[in-house]
C-alpha cells in the first residue's frame, strides 16, 4: 500500500495539495496510479479541499486521529514546533502516511514542503 500523507494551512486548495503530492510521487519515482490513499489529520479530512484532491488522484481519503498520530510520531523524520504547537502532535504528513499504510509501514524519506503543503510517502502492508 502507497500512502500520501498531507498536511496544509487553510488556504490550501484541491490544485495546490494535489500538485504537492505528484512532486513527492516524482520524487521517488512512483507513478500517480501506484497510489492508493490520501491520508490527513482527522479534521483536516472534512475540508472540501480534501475531499476534492482525493477524487483527483482517485483514491481513498483517510482522517487519522490525533492519537494515532501522536503514536507515531517518534518515526516522523521532520518534527514541526509549528505543527506541534497548533495540534499537540510534531507531524501530520508523515505520521498520518505511517498510520494510514498500517502494518510494517515506512516512510520513504523526509517530508517535501511548499509554503502551505507538506506531503510525505510512506508504504505499508495496510490496516
Amino acid at each position: 500500500m502507497i500512502v500520501a500523507g498531507v498536511g496544509s494551512r487553510r488556504v490550501a486548495s484541491a490544485e495546490d495539495l494535489e500538485q504537492v503530492v505528484r512532486q513527492a510521487l516524482d520524487l521517488f519515482k512512483l507513478p500517480a496510479e501506484r497510489l492508493d490513499v490520501l491520508a490527513t489529520e482527522q479534521a483536516k479530512a472534512a475540508e472540501p479541499a480534501f475531499r476534492q484532491a482525493a477524487e483527483r488522484l482517485s483514491v481513498r481519503l483517510v482522517g487519522c486521529a490525533l492519537n494515532d498520530l501522536d503514536r507515531v510520531s517518534s518515526q516522523a523524520l521532520t518534527p514541526s514546533t509549528r505543527v506541534l504547537e497548533a495540534k499537540g502532535v510534531p507531524s501530520i504528513a508523515e505520521a498520518s502516511a505511517l498510520v494510514a499504510a498500517g502494518r510494517n509501514a515506512c516512510l520513504l524519506g523526509a517530508r517535501i514542503a511548499t509554503d502551505i503543503v507538506t506531503c510525505a510517502i510512506a508504504v505499508g502492508d495496510g490496516p
